[in-house]
């Protein structure tokens, strides 16, 4: 199974906000790090903000932040809304199976099996398993670092989680 380019646009949105909370986050700004189309991202963007994961500000100043906690936002969920298709073999679409082992064929249980596998492992991250925590507090300052616009984000994998 291969994600589309709009789920894996869909998670680098949201994890660049995720590593950038407190503040907002613009169009350019996405699209030059991650050197993607803003067409492409406003379409995500869009999308997303219609399912209520990120809010978005319009005009000078304006820009997108995750309206829930990185905590609360499942990696599993976000690849459900974002892919549009998880039949993974012809017989999982009852509508147009027309595979003559059906009747026999216990090919589809085992599919089935291990695409519940793969989310129950998608459900079990958050987006904040997926960036590094927020950056320390300047002490002269006394308010939060902040990353310059196009530096370069740093994601570790997430420790394997055991029921």
């Amino acid at each position: 199974m291969r994600l589309s380019e709009y789920t894996d646009y869909s998670l680098r949105v949201l994890m660049f906000c995720a590593a950038h909370p407190g503040r907002l986050v613009t169009i350019g700004e996405l699209a030059e790090h991650h050197q993607v189309s803003k067409n492409h991202l406003m379409k995500v963007v869009n999308d997303l903000s219609r399912q209520g994961v990120i809010e978005t500000t319009r005009g000078r100043g304006g820009g997108l932040r995750l309206l829930q906690r990185a905590e609360q936002i499942r990696v599993g969920d976000i690849v459900r809304t974002s892919e549009t298709d998880f039949r993974l073999v012809e017989c999982f679409d009852p509508a147009t199976n027309a595979c003559t082992l059906t009747p026999s064929c216990r090919l589809k249980q085992v599919f089935d099996h291990a695409l519940q596998a793969y989310f129950r492992e998608l459900d079990g991250v958050t987006l904040a398993d997926l960036v590094p925590p927020p950056a320390p507090q300047h002490a002269a300052a006394g308010r939060p670092a902040r990353s310059k616009p196009g530096a370069p984000v740093h994601v570790a994998l997430p420790k394997r989680r055991t029921p």
